[in-house]
């Protein structure tokens, strides 16, 4: 039941991708991958893809799914390339809906866009089952830093998505549209349940002025012994008003706009236009 995880780091995004692999089959799933993207002159490129693309064929591994965390803000997926090139299932929260929805309205995408989930293959429940070649694995909804947020435990393995950063960086932010400090807490505390010693994979990791090295690795008793702003005993109330007041202090990602209304079509672009240009839409003066 331990996968053998092997990370790819994106020092443009800080983003952290995963490939999961079943050493008795070969079977493999990958995690929260990105799509080059130079906001400037609007260009994508799949150097990053490819990286995750390249350790696949030359391990001979067979891809039994693609897995987003949630709808990042923060880096463009590059999930569909990925099933083109690979194949495998593409899944994510089944929340999906509500992040869909909710952004669908602010960048007007008009009834040619669906918010039902539809552009994935599966919208995976609080938890629901699956398996990566005979690794049994098991989905936790943990939503606070959006309405989608999940958790994907592979054997002894938790994928965590931005809840949770290196335990001297604290957690994520709740204050995008859906998210929840409250909710943030109990999420929190449901991975805190896991056993101490579960390996957890983030998905990114800024460093610290003290540790220079970017890490992705921890274990669920680090975290709840050293995280700075959620550690074992620290209040509900205690969590909920240092978050709201640090949140508070925060400007928008510089990718937000450009990523949400990619990732929550499934990582595929807008469609193009009359001219067959593709575009994304800035909203103006209303984050």
């Amino acid at each position: 039941m331990r996968p053998e995880v092997n990370a790819f780091f994106d020092p443009q995004t800080y983003t952290y991708s995963y490939v999961v692999t079943d050493p008795q089959t070969s079977h493999c799933a990958l995690v929260d991958s990105v799509l080059d993207y130079d906001a400037a002159s609007g260009h994508t490129s799949h150097e990053s893809a490819n990286k995750l693309i390249e350790h696949v064929r030359s391990h001979d591994l067979t891809v039994e799914w693609i897995l987003e965390t949630h709808v990042h803000a923060d880096h463009l997926s590059a999930a569909p390339y990925l099933r083109e090139q690979l194949g495998g299932k593409l899944a994510i929260g089944e929340k999906i809906t509500v992040v869909q929805q909710t952004f669908g309205k602010l960048f007007n995408t008009g009834p040619d866009f669906s918010a039902d989930g539809t552009q994935f293959d599966a919208l995976l429940a609080d938890g629901a089952e699956f398996k990566v070649g005979n690794i049994a694995a098991r989905v936790m909804h943990t939503p606070g830093h959006t309405p989608a947020c999940l958790t994907y435990v592979i054997g002894d393995a938790a994928f965590v998505g931005d809840t949770l950063f290196m335990p001297d960086y604290g957690t994520a932010r709740c204050d995008f549209p859906g998210g929840d400090t409250h909710a943030m807490y109990h999420s929190v505390q449901k991975i805190f349940s896991l056993p101490d010693a579960t390996r957890m994979f983030l998905c990114h990791d800024y460093g610290t002025e003290e540790r220079k090295e970017f890490v992705c690795e921890t274990t669920v008793g680090e975290q709840k012994r050293h995280n700075v702003h959620i550690h074992a005993g620290v209040s509900e109330q205690e969590f909920v008003s240092m978050r709201d007041k640090r949140d508070a202090t925060l400007g928008t990602p510089k990718l937000m706009l450009s990523s949400v209304q990619v990732n929550m079509r499934a990582g595929n672009l807008p469609p193009a236009e009359a001219n067959g240009i593709r575009y994304l839409k800035i909203p103006l003066n209303v984050l």
